[in-house]
């Protein structure tokens, strides 16, 4: 009985004395802003071409 007692004894006070810590840093993040420019004129200009080229070969027709 009296191991018991002292075993016990033993193991709270080891578990007690164990001890963790954490530490953790954060470092500040910088974000920068993003430039971007796309032309995309010339190929939507060739698509308009492209899209009423009938509609303006068919009123040059008309007007022959």
């Amino acid at each position: 009985m009296r191991n018991s007692f002292l075993i016990m004894a033993v193991l709270v006070f080891g578990l007690t004395a164990c001890r963790t810590h954490h530490e953790v840093q954060m470092a500040p993040v910088e974000v920068k802003p993003i430039h971007i420019t796309i032309d995309v004129n010339v190929r939507v200009q060739k698509d308009l071409d492209d899209f009423f080229g009938d509609i303006d070969n068919a009123q040059q027709k008309i007007n022959n």
